[in-house]
């Protein structure tokens, strides 16, 4: 077997000597000539025997022919709803991994537009020539396989320790090995040949570190000629702690050269894929909110609804994704919790904006997204429970939601419109076979007037596992269907008129 690429993710948690790996693998899909494998680490305690999944990999292999014609793979036979589910995200895996090049080359060209402050000069910079580090290693048989072939776990492991140097040139401290962004093996090395690593910092992101490295294979003529062989290629995370177990905050870096800039702007670009990724990467079920609707409770979870949209929008992190024309959009993490605020400015006074975009009867009318919007209650002037059906996405089923609005007005000194959404469970709205039901944690409109007749409309949204994939790709970089749906939104609402829209 040929292994091609492999993307791996590990926990924060640290093997210690005389605990058990236990390491399990199997075939998820196979398509025409490749196949996915899934790989899982756990982690046993000998003294607790708690058990722990510390490492999760998807590592794609093809078939090596004997003679000219391609190995063709036989389908794997699913024999479990979990299995079907894997077998699933298998697909949108590899089409995430075959259209990265034209997704990353794409905003590569979008990023280099922008100034993203790196001539800033601050005293604590370090430049990224003093985090180069570069090793030689001698092919030896022990290091292959009985074709001769290098074993690619060594190649691996190499690159991992020249990584770790370089990493370790901006802590005080060992630093942690977290992810590693698809290691690419490009062409086979073999015994006899010289490995030339060649590592460097890429970027810093406040707790983390990106290290870029390459490798590339001489044999003795090409040794002497000075002309290798490019046959390996990853980007590794880093992170590091103190001796309180707290995260160390790394010091920027500023790159000199041409290719400084290009690799600092390309880890910023390949931040931004991996996170639009992340619910491809593996699939995990929502824990149901079970928010029960109850009339007596109406004060009580009408407030809730709006705090929480306020509180989701006053949190410090926010970092802008993308910015294309008059639509700007920001993404939170919180640990395994993303959130998505996307911002526009709209010629329109705020409160017309906050008539249309509280009444979600009119949502489908702009926003594609939504298949349809019934009214299920009209709890009070301020609140509005209804049934949403939306489009499908990357799943076997549309998705529906029973979602309770709660819309409040400017008060005080405040000139904030509030539109706060979230999930509640009715009785009289069972979940339908025919639609996946779905759950919006927190989402909403804030619309602040700017003058009498412009307005700045922000939508946020703490995003569920299940909502992710109608997110995934913008923040990944290969969809721009948010940002078209905010272009609609803002037409929408200029184009609007209060005799058409608008109940006397």
């Amino acid at each position: 077997m040929c292994k091609n690429d492999l993307l791996l993710r590990l926990d924060h948690h640290r093997e210690q000597v005389g605990q058990i790996i236990d390491i399990k693998a199997k075939v998820i899909r196979a398509f025409n000539t490749s196949m996915e494998i899934g790989i899982k680490v756990i982690l046993q305690d000998t003294l607790t025997r708690i058990q722990k999944l510390i490492s999760v990999a998807f590592s794609t292999f093809v078939a090596k022919p004997v003679g000219e014609e391609k190995v063709r793979l036989k389908p794997v036979t699913l024999l479990t709803e979990q299995d079907r589910v894997e077998h699933d995200l298998a697909s949108e895996r590899r089409k995430v991994r075959l259209q990265q090049e034209d997704t990353f080359q794409s905003l590569m060209r979008e990023n280099s537009k922008s100034d993203d402050a790196i001539y800033d000069q601050e005293d604590c910079m370090v430049s990224t020539g003093d985090t180069w580090v570069q090793s030689i290693e001698l092919v030896l048989p022990p290091h292959a396989n009985h074709h001769g072939n290098t074993f690619g776990g060594q190649i691996m492991a190499w690159m991992e320790a020249v990584a770790n140097i370089s990493a370790s040139r901006l802590c005080g401290s060992q630093p942690i090995l977290k992810s590693v962004d698809m290691f690419k093996f490009w062409g086979p090395s073999t015994v006899g040949d010289r490995l030339v690593f060649n590592a460097i910092v890429n970027n810093t992101f406040q707790n983390w570190v990106e290290v870029g490295v390459r490798v590339e294979a001489y044999n003795c003529d090409e040794w002497s000629k000075g002309q290798g062989r490019h046959i390996n290629s990853a980007f590794l995370i880093y992170y590091a702690v103190d001796h309180n177990e707290e995260l160390i905050i790394f010091p920027r870096v500023k790159p000199i050269s041409k290719d400084d800039i290009r690799r600092y702007r390309g880890a910023i670009v390949r931040k931004r894929i991996r996170l639009g990724r992340k619910y491809v990467i593996s699939h995990k079920e929502d824990i149901p909110l079970c928010v029960h609707w109850d009339a007596n409770k109406q004060a009580h979870l009408s407030r809730s609804n709006v705090d929480a949209l306020k509180d989701l929008a006053a949190k410090s992190g926010w970092e802008v994704t993308s910015a294309v024309g008059e639509v700007k959009m920001h993404t939170l993490e919180e640990r395994d919790v993303l959130s998505v605020w996307v911002e526009k400015q709209v010629e329109r006074p705020a409160n017309l904006a906050f008539d249309l975009l509280s009444d979600f009867t009119k949502r489908p009318l702009w926003d594609s997204h939504y298949l349809s919007c019934e009214v299920v209650e009209c709890v009070s002037n301020d609140d509005t429970i209804y049934y949403i059906t939306c489009t499908k996405v990357s799943s076997s089923k549309p998705i529906d939601l029973v979602v309770l609005v709660s819309r409040r007005k400017p008060i005080e000194d405040s000139n904030t419109y509030v539109v706060a959404v979230k999930s509640v469970t009715l009785a009289s709205v069972p979940p339908s076979p025919q639609y996946n039901r779905s759950e919006i944690t927190c989402a909403g409109f804030l619309i602040q007037a700017v003058d009498n007749s412009s307005c700045k409309v922000s939508y946020l949204n703490q995003i569920s596992s299940s909502i992710l994939p109608y997110f995934a790709g913008n923040i990944g970089g290969w969809s721009r269907s948010i940002e078209e749906a905010a272009a609609s939104c803002i037409q929408f609402i200029e184009e609007a008129t209060i005799d058409r829209f608008i109940d006397k």
